[in-house]
């Protein structure tokens, strides 16, 4: 008889997203266009490809447990010193591992009710007590998050900006403003996932040697390289040493080092990105407004669509998409779940989205 800890076993089993291919074996077909994992589809940086084809042939040797070189390049891309920066798989791993850092069983931690849901997984799996916010109509709510971190004792205060499923963001004075309003010993967590395709101004203007903030940043957005789950932390010295207590050294292998090493090299790839994305949200604004929904402005990959009724309505609408070979989400919390969000696409991906729209109206 198999016998679990407590914790993990008082804990759902379930996942915070149903993957494409899980929908797509269930199905038993293929999606016509994946447009529902924020994932880049105008692809890496030839730069970073051709890192990762050098690479394979060293690929039998473990990456370097202290990734050194890659922990130089984002340091000198943002100015600070490799003390400041903590690579990891992903953002939702070092997520992880900050809970695992900072929580102990019964600790507070706040984020927003709809909010990017793995931090909510994270802060249960390590016993600690999540308390949410309600959104300010299509944005997060930085000044009930700072109330409720002060309420409860939050130990841990988690924002994304800009926003993930409602794609809004706020300037980024508004968000190092919150860090002095913070309650003693809570530490902001600041998702700036999408931030490098956001308007001017969206990255918080936050000393890098601040001890109440942990900044982290991702390879998987506007760098395309979702595949290899490459994120970093950006925090001061001191606690990012901190994670050497509890990281994996060895979770991030030679490749993955290499290819994101180059791809922080290229800047006129990360220009291109940020020109088509632009050019694709004007499409999708213009698909959803021939089609009667609402697009919400969008500092994202992605562009969140009112679809002007409720949770069911909108849930019904991603299935029928599904039927007609696209694949998207929604929100999962009422309000906001009155929404489709839609990944930005390429112009093939896109105009199967235009032409499948009001066909999945239609069945509705």
């Amino acid at each position: 008889m198999i016998r679990l800890a407590p914790l993990p076993a008082s804990l759902p089993s379930t996942v915070p997203f149903t993957g494409p291919e899980t929908l797509e074996r269930r199905s038993g077909r293929p999606f016509a266009a994946r447009l529902g994992a924020n994932e880049s589809l105008f692809g890496p940086s030839p730069r970073a490809v051709a890192a990762l084809q050098a690479a394979a042939q060293e690929a039998w040797m473990y990456g370097d447990p202290e990734a050194h070189d890659l922990k130089a390049a984002i340091a000198a891309h943002y100015g600070v010193t490799p003390g400041h920066v903590v690579p990891g798989e992903g953002i939702d791993g070092l997520l992880g591992l900050t809970c695992r850092l900072m929580l102990a069983p019964g600790d507070a931690a706040v984020t927003s009710a709809g909010a990017y849901p793995t931090f909510a997984f994270h802060v249960a799996g390590f016993g600690g007590l999540l308390h949410r916010a309600p959104y300010r109509g299509a944005h997060e709510d930085p000044e009930a998050l700072v109330a409720l971190a002060r309420q409860t004792g939050a130990r841990l205060l988690y924002i994304a900006n800009p926003d993930n499923p409602m794609g809004s963001h706020h300037p980024g004075a508004a968000i190092a403003a919150m860090l002095d309003q913070l309650p003693e010993g809570c530490l902001m967590l600041l998702d700036e996932a999408y931030v490098d395709l956001a308007p001017e101004g969206t990255a918080a203007p936050i000393a890098p040697d601040d001890p109440r903030v942990i900044r982290f940043r991702t390879f998987s957005k506007a760098y395309g390289l979702a595949g290899l789950r490459l994120g970093y932390a950006l925090c001061a010295p001191e606690l990012a040493a901190s994670f050497d207590n509890v990281r994996n050294h060895f979770a991030l292998g030679r490749p993955v080092q290499a290819a994101g090493i180059a791809a922080l090299s290229d800047g006129a790839h990360l220009a291109a990105v940020r020109a088509w994305a632009e050019s694709a949200r004007v499409r999708l604004n213009a698909i959803a407004r021939e089609n009667g929904l609402i697009p919400l402005p969008s500092a994202t990959n992605f562009v969140t669509m009112d679809a002007g009724r409720d949770g069911d309505h909108a849930r019904a609408l991603v299935q029928a998409l599904a039927e007609e070979g696209i694949f998207i989400r929604m929100p999962g919390i009422a309000p906001l779940d009155r929404c489709i969000r839609v990944s930005l696409g390429d112009a093939a991906s896109l105009d199967l989205f235009a032409a499948a729209l009001p066909k999945a109206l239609a069945r509705l």
